[in-house]
């Protein structure tokens, strides 16, 4: 078996206006959905992403108002990296120098061209340009314009103290190809030709054993087609000697998680039902979407969430501008 590649990536956050900010007032994503963390209802779960949402390119926080940072490390997601289109990286250059904004590069890895800076709460951001987006368009109403926006991920680093077991997972029981190395960083993907989702492990046998809080990545979820596929990719699991989760009902998705042998949190999340379940796709991210199960509560859940300004962009398809 293997997956199509990435569904979402989650990160936890501290403020959540600041981080709606950041991501789609200086990112360009899309707020694609407004809705709460199902196992603490007073803490939002933000999705941005492309126009439409399509997995793939869809980063989730929770934010817990005034959580410290955390600290990176052994065993967790260091760095998410994006997929932008050849020649954009002067742009993004460009933009972080004029907010003063500290930024590592340009470098060549692989063969590809990217930066990498941090976000408000110390996450790791990597823009890489990517031949393999050039031809898809960017999202016109994107705060960075349609020509250098964002198309998806591109892929994540995992820090490792070793990898043998990590690569061998990957290729064993998820599924990926390695695709190469450089130093200690050692390439794999997953996912069809023109659209490779990539994890690199990168290996530090001295690395400390991270502690997770705001900027850390909290876990990474693979694409699954269908129910089916998610139930055959349970099944594999344990009898790989995993031990997958029960299907757990998201709204948007149903997932199962599991961890991987060196730590790091994974979930297989169905591209359906998708995030228009609930609003069309020109008002995705207008209002805050509760499940059903805790509609009942919504005054008594507001109350406890903080005030949230959303984008310009999207109080006018709210308003039907």
């Amino acid at each position: 078996m293997t997956s199509a590649g990435i569904h979402h990536i989650t990160v936890l956050a501290s403020d959540p206006q600041r981080n709606l900010d950041f991501y789609t007032g200086f990112l360009g994503l899309r707020l694609v959905k407004q809705t709460i963390n199902f196992d603490a209802p007073d803490v939002y779960h933000l999705y941005y992403g492309d126009e439409a949402g399509t997995p793939g390119t869809i980063l989730t926080f929770f934010p817990f108002l005034d959580a410290a940072r955390g600290k990176r490390g052994a065993g967790e997601i260091t760095a998410v990296a994006f997929s932008i289109p050849t020649g954009a990286l002067g742009f993004w250059i460009e933009r972080l120098s004029r907010k003063a904004m500290a930024f590592d590069g340009p470098h060549t890895r692989l063969g590809q061209n990217l930066i990498a800076f941090e976000d408000p709460d110390g996450m790791v951001i990597e823009l890489v340009e990517d031949a393999d987006v050039d031809d898809i368009p960017g999202w016109a109403e994107s705060a960075v314009g349609a020509a250098p926006a964002i198309r998806r991920f591109h892929g994540v680093t995992f820090l490792q103290r070793e990898l043998d077991r990590a690569g061998a997972f990957l290729t064993g029981v998820m599924g990926f190809a390695s695709e190469g190395s450089e130093a200690n960083r050692f390439r794999f993907h997953a996912g069809p030709a023109g659209s490779h989702a990539r994890a690199d492990v990168l290996v530090d046998p001295h690395a400390p054993v991270a502690r997770q809080s705001a900027g850390s990545v909290h876990h990474i979820a693979w694409r699954a087609r269908d129910d089916e596929d998610q139930l055959s990719w349970r099944s594999a699991l344990v009898k790989a000697g995993s031990s997958p989760t029960q299907v757990m009902d998201r709204s948007y998705f149903h997932s199962i998680y599991f961890r991987e042998p060196g730590g790091v949190l994974f979930e297989i999340a169905t591209d359906p039902p998708g995030f228009a379940t609930d609003e069309t796709i020109d008002t995705l991210g207008s209002h805050l979407k509760l499940p059903p199960w805790l509609e009942a509560q919504r005054a008594m859940i507001e109350r406890h969430l903080p005030p949230l300004a959303i984008p310009a962009v999207q109080r006018a398809r709210e308003a039907g501008g």
